[in-house]
Formats: C-alpha cells, structure tokens, sequence
C-alpha cells in the first residue's frame, strides 16, 4: 500500500518544481549522504590513527638505541690522547696490548711447555681452569708501566711492560717475557713463548724471515698507527724458531686458528712448532702473523714496537736501554706511590706494602678498552636488539671471570683509582656516561641483556663527589668543560631513575627486576640491587619498598646515602655552572633529617633498619611429586626443587634479614652523629651473632632464616653469609667518617674503625700469601677465598683501607 501511494505521488507531482519531494523520497538520498561524509572523515582519521600508533611504536622500540643529545663527556681531544693510546687494555689475556681505538690491532703472549707427545697446553686467556698457582701485576701505573708474575706448574713467567711516547701515534713500547725454573717444581722439559700481531681486518704488513723459519720482525703501515716496526728476539740454550702467518675472521679465534696451525718439527730435537704461512684461499689475506721461540730455561723473549713518527728516539727499548728505563719506571711508581697512600710513613712492613701495591696494581693491569655494541631491550622491543657501537674504556672485576665492565663495580673501583690518577678516573667516567641512551638508561657492556627500566645502583656519584669537589677548586677551562659535559647527562640519569625505579606511593622506591612468579627461588633474587640473592620480601609485589633503594622523589633513588649525597654532588655542579640548583640543594638539606627514613623502615621493636613488602619466613623449597600416569617401568623424571609456602604473606618491615641491607643508612653516613639509630647499629654491629667476625662483616647474620642457605637447588648461597669487600668498604669509610664527628658514639665508632679495618687487612693479605691471589669473597667461618680468582676489583680497595683514605 505504501508503495502504491509512493507511486501516486509522484505521478501527481511530476511536472511541479523538483526541490517539492516527499519525506519518502527525500530520505534514501540523503541517508547516502550522511555516510559518505562520515567515511570522509573516519577513513583518514583511523589511517592517521594507525599510521600514528605505528609510528610511535617503532618510535619507542628505538628509543632506547638512540644516543643522548647531550655533548660527549669524552670529547674527540681526551679521545685521541695520545699519552694513553697503547696500553695493556687487554684484561683477558695473560698479557697483551692494544690501542684505545675501534680498529686497533691486538698484540699477546701464548706459551707451552713441550711435553710430547702429548697435546700442548696452551696458556694464553685467562683462565680458572689452567690452574696457574698464582698471576698478577706486582706493580703497574696504569699507563705507561708494569710488571707481573705468573706461575704455571713448573714454569714461573715474568712480563714486563714500558712505553715511551714520541712522534704522532703514541710513540713506542717494548715487552720483555722471562721463563725461569718455579724454585718448588722440577725443571721442566722445553718451553715454547709465542708473541702474535693480529690487525682488525686485511693488513698491509710485510714479514721480515731468515733462515729456519726465524720470523725476526713486522713492518706495517695502516691511518691510525701511521708507519711502525715490530721485532723479536730471544736470549737462551739450544733455541729453536717458528712462526705462523695466516688469517682469522675474529680476534675469539685467535687461538683456534693457531692451534690448527700446530705439527711436530724433527730439528733440534723433536717439538711442536708453527707451519708457516698458512693462508685460506677464501681469505681476503694474511693478518695474522705469530712468532715462536723454543728452548730450554731460563728463556727470555723481547717485544720492541718503534712508532715510524718518532724522528727523536735516543735508542731503541731492548737490551740494557729497556733493562734501565724499566728500573726508572721501578723507581718512580715506589716513590709515587708513597707519596699517595704513605703506609711505610704510617708503619707498614714492607710485606704488607708489597701487597698493598699488587693489589692496587692489579685493578690498574685489569683497565680495558672495548669496543662494540650491547644487548639492550625495553617493553616496546620483543626480542633484544643491538646498541650503537660505542667505546667503553674501564676497569674490570676479574680477568678471568669477569674481563668486562660493570656498572656499579666500577663506582668502586675508582674510589681506588682516582687516589692513583684523578685524570684516569675521569676518563672511565666519562666514557660510562657517554654510553646513556636519550631516556637516561645506561647501556653497559655486560653478559646479561639490558633492560632499560632497570637500573644498577649508580657508585660513579662515590668518587664523582671528591673530583667534582678537584675540579670547581682548580676552575681551569678543561675543568669546566667536562663539567660542562658531564652535567646534563648526569641530570638525565637523574630524572631516569626517579621515572623508572618508584614504588607504589610517593616517597618510595624498589628495585624493578624481581620476578614474582619464580616458583625455584625460595626468595626471588633482586639482581639489579647487585646483592643478588641477598633475601628481600618473600612475594615481589609493587608494595615494596627497599632500604638500599629509598628516600624522597627528588633524589635519585640509590641507597639512602648516595640519595643524600646525590644531591649534594648536583646542587655543587649545577652552582658552578651557573645552573638552578636550589632544587638539589633542598634535597640534600631535606634528606638529612633522619624521620622520614625512620618512619619508612624504621622498626623499634627489633631497633634495626628494614626492606618492606609482602612477607612470610614460612617458605622451604621441596620436590614436586612424580607426575601421574606413569606406565609400568617407566623411569621418574627428575624434577627440581620447587617452592612450598606454609604460612600466608602479610605486608610488614622484613625484619627476620638482618644483614648488609640493615646497614645501609650507616654505610651512607645519612644518621645524625647523636641518634639512638647509630647507637644501636654501632652495638649490634659488634654482635658475633648477627655480622661481626675476625675477617670482617658477615653480608647474612647467622639469626636470619636463610643464612648460608641455597636461593634453588643449584644456586649456592652467594650474598647469604659471605663476607664482601666492597660493603665492608663502606663500613669502614662510614665508621672512620663517625670517628672524626663530634658526638656521643664517636669513640665507639673509633674503636670498631680500627678493629674491622685491621681485620679485613690481615684477612685479605693473609689469603693472598697463601692462594696468590685476591678473592671475590671470604667464606666467614674461616676467612678463605671464595667465588672467582683474582679478583681485584672492589676487593682492591684493601689498600685505601690501608691508607684511610676514603
């Protein structure tokens, strides 16, 4: 019917104007319109939308590779230093050398004790499981000079290193490398010392070869080294020569290539020797190139690298001139180092100097120069995906388990090294600050990718607070320019950690990291704390809030003492350059009031300092039953222990961990010198019950649930009972920094100054004498080494003990 009617009029209204429609007719057309309109302006919109989205997500994704805007710290002048260009930068080998530059050639020393016919043992990375009895630097500046002994079974090797700048390309440096008979052994058979030359890619070298395969020395030319020469030469009884040219992709393959080139020689008695020149066909040429000598001890072996921009040189380094400029170099370190730390002033046997100086001298032989790309990832990045190449210029924990850089070890370190050399310090600073990305996050060179919400603790504001205070005094044009440099990337790190490491509310923080669902950790470790499994609330929740990790949002969100100090460092650079620094300022005065922290982690009862987070102590670790449906005779797959919580968490102060942690508002130097806080930190400090022992502060108290006891079924207790240098480090500082400030605790302070200092002195020195070597951690039962060997990273702070200087 309606159609009907539709029919109707239109028919009636056929020949009248045609803007007189009907609704009915009016309707489907401009229904049609609407839409068209709408998919107009939708259709661009969401492609926008999309293209935006797209856009901001890959945005994000390579955030975290993108370099900070700021000015590098280390700017192309401290780059190309040529006093620092060659060194012994390569902390993973025994030893061996390399310019501070991306394609520096690498220099090192292989050696083997011919032992037909079994295969050869070759000595060359350092290594743990070579077993050597004892190696290290006795003495190294840290630039231009050193010397070290090694003792592998029978064989005692001594190397020893000096540079002598001229010309235009860090000018020359010589290596002389000593076997001898280890007094202890018999003698050994023949040894073999091999020194190889290796470039970054095809070299443009021409080998020097006389008779009987005698490689006598290497002439180059390449842009940065500019022209040089490399010779040998060996002193010894019944001396035997090989060499080796051939090619290798990378410088990890430096020892396999070697090894293929390896065959038995039948003169002089049979050995194993080097093939010559061996060469692939699909090579783009020879760059690697390997001398060998051969013979009977005592054998000596001379490395001499003459710079062809050196139009002066009085004579070469080899012979009686190296013999004297390394016993000047012997004198100048002995006399320096005196002047700095004065033990012999201050009584020290000449014993405990020798070790004092081994100690410090192998954190400056561990100094290496890296260069390449890290691992890096963020929320936005599925997978890891590669930094930008960059050069990483820093001291390393251990040559053989640690030969790279970490972040908060290296704040450590240089607590030691800028007593040595302010201006050495300055450069590993700077180049660990140039490595920030634009968000802020540090982008180190470690074995575990990075993740850039989580943060390690920032040591670097330890040593930054005294050379900041150096340099506003000395106020020299390059003084203000590296503050000039430094400071925007350290307000950057700044604003990056108070962004990404907040707590729940306002005024706290936690350590990021902490997975809540591992059901193999009896308490899930915090590796971003650099405590590792050092226990924290049972159940990670965004509740917590860490003792090490707390104080106002205006810090920066360290411990509570680098919160303080923080501060104070900023508000000093920022006045000096003439920036707003009242805000640093009010930090630093704000944080010296004690009541915030007590009412934070404060627990009167216990009267100690605690995390707080969810909690129980019922935990234990247990195995899971067999899984069900076994067929007859079928075997039961072994199954890892997992966790059993018996008792619900509650959110508390976890005050049952009584440890390093509970110390941290000590060891910041944050108390107020006449607060009941200090007292009873000070007595329960010398509790035998709780940390104290004759070889320094236990990281566990023997009371905590879970002293000494595995974090899984394989991970044995690492931070649970272990006594670490670097915390007692600080324990000591704080109570030597107690002991000179007016108040009511000042002698007790005093006192156990002394007595901790002095312990972990003789403990150290004690283990050192009779393992050789420093150790990462000291069992506290019995004070023996533990973990990794050597380990002269934060552990080599015995010697600013030694000095107090702090």
């Amino acid at each position: 019917m309606a159609r009907k009617d539709g029919v109707r009029r239109r028919t009636a209204h056929q020949n009248a104007p045609r803007e007189e429609h009907t609704e009915e007719d009016s309707e489907e057309p401009y229904h049609i319109d609407k839409l068209a309109i709408s998919l107009f302006i939708l259709v661009p919109l969401a492609v926008t939308i999309c293209i935006g989205y797209f856009y901001y997500q890959n945005m994000m994704q390579h955030m975290i590779t993108r370099q900070s805007s700021a000015p590098m710290v280390i700017t192309n002048e401290r780059a190309s230093d040529m006093g620092r260009f060659w060194g012994t930068y390569r902390p993973g080998v025994y030893f061996g050398t390399k310019t501070r530059s991306a394609n520096s050639p690498v220099t090192g020393l292989m050696w083997f004790q011919q032992n037909l016919p079994h295969e050869p043992k070759i000595r060359h990375w350092c290594e743990q499981g070579d077993k050597l009895s004892k190696y290290g630097w006795l003495k190294h500046n840290g630039n231009d000079y050193g010397v070290q002994e090694l003792y592998d079974g029978n064989i005692k090797l001594t190397t020893e290193y000096v540079k002598r700048l001229g010309g235009k390309n860090g000018g020359d440096w010589s290596a002389r490398i000593t076997a001898t008979n280890n007094a202890n052994e018999p003698l050994p058979s023949k040894v073999s010392l091999m020194y190889y030359f290796v470039t970054d890619g095809p070299s443009n070298v021409v080998p020097n070869i006389r008779k009987s395969q005698h490689l006598r020395s290497l002439e180059g030319e390449d842009s940065e080294l500019g022209s040089y020469k490399m010779s040998f030469s060996a002193e010894g009884s019944d001396l035997a020569y090989s060499h080796m040219i051939s090619y290798t992709p990378g410088f990890e393959h430096i020892e396999t290539v070697l090894k293929y080139g390896l065959e038995i020689k039948r003169n002089k008695g049979d050995y194993v020797g080097l093939k010559g020149r061996l060469v692939p066909m699909d090579s783009p040429g020879p760059n690697m190139y390997v001398y060998q000598v051969t013979g009977h001890l005592p054998l000596t072996l001379e490395v001499v690298f003459e710079s062809g921009s050196v139009s002066d040189r009085p004579e070469s380094l080899q012979g009686a001139a190296l013999e004297a400029e390394l016993a000047k170099k012997n004198r100048e370190f002995d006399t320096k180092f005196e002047e700095i730390f004065k033990l012999k002033e201050k009584g020290y046997s000449a014993e405990k100097i020798s070790f004092a100086q081994a100690a410090m001298s192998n954190m400056l032989g561990g100094i290496g120069f890296f260069f390449g790309s890290s691992k890096v990832q963020s929320r936005y990045n599925e997978k890891p995906i590669d930094s930008w190449d960059a050069a990483l210029f820093t001291a390393v924990p251990s040559r053989s388990f640690f030969p790279r850089g970490f972040l908060w070890d290296e704040g450590f370190h240089n607590m030691l090294i800028k007593e040595w050399d302010e201006t050495l310090s300055m450069e590993i600073i700077g180049h660990w600050m140039d490595l920030m990305n634009s968000d802020g996050a540090k982008v180190p060179d470690e074995f575990v990718v990075q993740r850039d919400e989580n943060a390690n603790p920032p040591t670097f504001f330890l040593p930054l607070e005294s050379i900041i205070e150096s340099l506003i005094r000395e106020n020299s044009t390059s003084s203000k320019e590296y503050l000039q440099h430094l400071y925007p990337r350290l307000r950057t790190w700044y604003n990056w950690y108070n962004k990404t490491q907040a707590g729940q509310l306002p005024t706290t923080y936690r350590w990021k990291g902490r997975n809540p669902d591992a059901v193999k950790e009896i308490n899930p470790k915090t590796l971003t704390s650099g405590l590792d499994d050092y226990p924290r609330a049972s159940h990670p929740t965004s509740v917590e809030r860490h003792l090490d990790l707390s104080e106002r949002r205006e810090s920066l969100c360290l411990d509570v003492m680098q919160s303080y100090m923080i501060s104070q460092v900023m508000a000093s650079i920022a006045r000096s350059l003439n920036e707003e620094w009242q805000s640093y300022q009010l930090t630093y005065e704000a944080l010296s009031d004690n009541s915030l922290l007590n009412d934070l982690h404060w627990s009167e009862p216990q009267r100690r300092y605690a995390d707080y987070g969810l909690h129980t102590d019922s935990t234990k670790l247990k195995r899971p039953p067999p899984p069900q449906h076994l067929q007859p005779g079928q075997p039961v797959p072994h199954r890892d222990l997992e966790r059993v919580v018996t008792k619900s968490p509650t959110e508390k102060l976890v005050t049952s961990y009584y440890g390093y942690v509970s110390l941290f508002p000590l060891l910041t130097q944050i108390l107020e010198p006449a607060s009941d806080q200090l007292r009873h930190i000070l007595n329960q400090m010398k509790d035998e019950k709780l940390l104290w022992t004759p070889f320094g502060l236990r990281s566990l108290s023997k009371s905590s649930p879970l002293y000494q006891k595995h974090n899984t079924e394989h991970d044995p207790p690492y931070w649970r009972g272990a006594v670490w240098m670097n915390i007692n480090y600080m324990a000591v500082r704080a109570l030597y920094h107690y002991s000179l400030t007016a108040g009511p605790h000042q002698q007790l302070a005093a006192s156990l100054h002394r007595e901790l200092r002095d312990n972990l002195i003789n403990n150290v020195e004690k283990e050192y004498r009779r393992t050789g070597f420093i150790w990462e951690q000291y069992d506290d039962r019995t004070g023996e080494g533990k973990g990794c060997h050597p380990f002269t990273g934060w552990s080599a702070l015995v010697t600013v003990m030694m000095a107090d200087k702090y």
